[in-house]
């Protein structure tokens, strides 16, 4: 259209249309197909379900069979709507709205097929799937006004209101434009970072670290190039928000500076390569093995099955204990007390027999017994021992290898031994008093 029509024209247009039989007859047919579409298409879906579930078809074929699926009702519309227009041009009957109808479903079609294919090139429990309908409407809608030619008129209405801040001004045009813009450049920048991201996994170039940051900052910086090119696409002038800018960066400095804190240790954590997922660490009373790192917290799963979430700053500014840190052996001592009554050489020996019993226990180094000292009660003694899957916790070893202790002790006679005071007893009674006694 080269022109632009006013309202008037444009209400007027649609009652000279609406008072025709053909437009009437036509758009009983366009409902009518999408009827016949629906009830085909949901018969057709029950019978092959089983070709869209896992396993029944893989690769390129099951993204192609269940994209087919997601889009078969406004393909079987687009059918139906081509076989009428075919009947009713061969009788000579009207077929401008049907004409309109046929682009319109082909293009619901297509885009509901292009949408479940970019959700798909997501991970499965990608935020856009619950927006993939909104996504498909919107776009739907956009080609439909170009279709129709109300584009241009549309575009002079949301223009038509705007609000000046400064020497900015935003209409709901600009605002709506920006808004699509970012949704379709951000959807995206999601795509290729999710790409690079699935190189990363795959190089052996690179250490998890060093991958974990890279995929961050690829992410970071393609929803800031979407967000800098979506304001340009929608003629917003970015030098009007230099006070913005100015704001957003005191607003940085004190309400965000936790959150900034935490996505900047993340990077450097990575970065040192301090912490990796699968190491044991122990940070205050949390112990278990790292999931994952991310932007702004590190994810550790200890023997429970709890996750706990420790921030970033927390691990950035506080020791550390990685128990697979380099070397993945961790040793482990067990004090153990005798009575100075029994031979300690024959209780080195036992202890020492009982650790290699178990089979966490690593052969080398070996475990070994200590004499360490001399106490009130007793001789103390020492075990040492190492494993190499702290992962599995370390509280039933240590159980392990006390009851075969128990045992063995109380085999060869040997007694652990309890604590021992001796009382004095200090007679209060003033020198030189006579005795009460007879």
């Amino acid at each position: 259209m080269d022109t632009i029509p006013d309202f008037a024209n444009l209400l007027g247009l649609l009652r000279a249309l609406f008072t025709e039989p053909a437009t009437w007859r036509q758009l009983a047919i366009i409902a009518g197909g999408f009827l016949l579409a629906l009830i085909l298409g949901q018969f057709l879906q029950n019978r092959f379900h089983a070709l869209i579930k896992p396993g029944a078809v893989r690769g390129i074929g099951r993204t192609a069979v269940r994209t087919g699926f997601y889009a078969l009702v406004p393909i079987l519309w687009w059918l139906s709507l081509l076989a009428v227009v075919g009947l009713l041009r061969r009788r000579a009957l009207p077929t401008d709205i049907l004409h309109f109808a046929i682009y319109l479903v082909g293009a619901l079609a297509l885009i509901r097929a292009g949408v479940f294919v970019l959700r798909h090139s997501f991970s499965p429990g990608s935020r856009l799937k619950a927006w993939e309908w909104a996504l498909t409407v919107t776009i739907w809608l956009l080609v439909t006004l170009h279709i129709l030619g109300l584009l241009p008129l549309t575009i002079e209405i949301l223009d038509e209101h705007a609000v000046t801040l400064g020497s900015a001004r935003i209409s709901l045009y600009t605002a709506t434009s920006f808004v699509l813009s970012l949704a379709l450049l951000s959807l995206a920048g999601l795509w290729a970072t999710n790409g690079i991201q699935a190189l990363l996994r795959r190089s052996e170039a690179f250490d998890e670290g060093l991958k974990i940051v890279l995929g961050k900052i690829t992410r970071f910086a393609f929803l800031t190039l979407a967000v800098a090119v979506a304001m340009i696409t929608a003629g917003i002038d970015l030098t009007a928000f230099a006070v913005f800018g100015g704001a957003l960066g005191v607003g940085v400095g004190l309400g965000l500076q936790r959150i900034v804190s935490n996505f900047v240790s993340g990077i450097v954590l990575a970065l040192e390569k301090s912490i990796h997922p699968g190491d044991i660490i122990n940070v205050g009373t949390s112990f278990g093995v790292v999931q994952g790192l991310h932007a702004r917290h590190v994810a550790v799963r200890d023997q429970d099955g709890k996750d706990i979430l420790i921030p970033n700053e927390t691990l950035f500014s506080t020791e550390i204990v990685n128990w697979s840190y380099g070397d993945r052996n961790v040793r482990l001592r067990l004090p153990v007390q005798i009575s100075y009554q029994d031979d300690p050489e024959q209780a080195m020996a036992l202890l020492t027999g009982a650790a290699n019993e178990i089979a966490r226990v690593l052969k080398d180094p070996a475990p070994s017994a200590w004499l360490m000292g001399f106490g009130d009660n007793g001789i103390n003694l020492e075990l040492h021992i190492w494993v190499n899957d702290p992962e599995r916790g370390i509280n039933d070893v240590r159980s392990d290898i006390h009851r075969r202790i128990w045992h063995a002790f109380r085999a060869a006679g040997i007694s652990f031994p309890f604590p021992q005071r001796d009382v004095h007893i200090k007679s209060t009674v003033p020198a030189g008093a006579p005795s009460s006694g007879k």
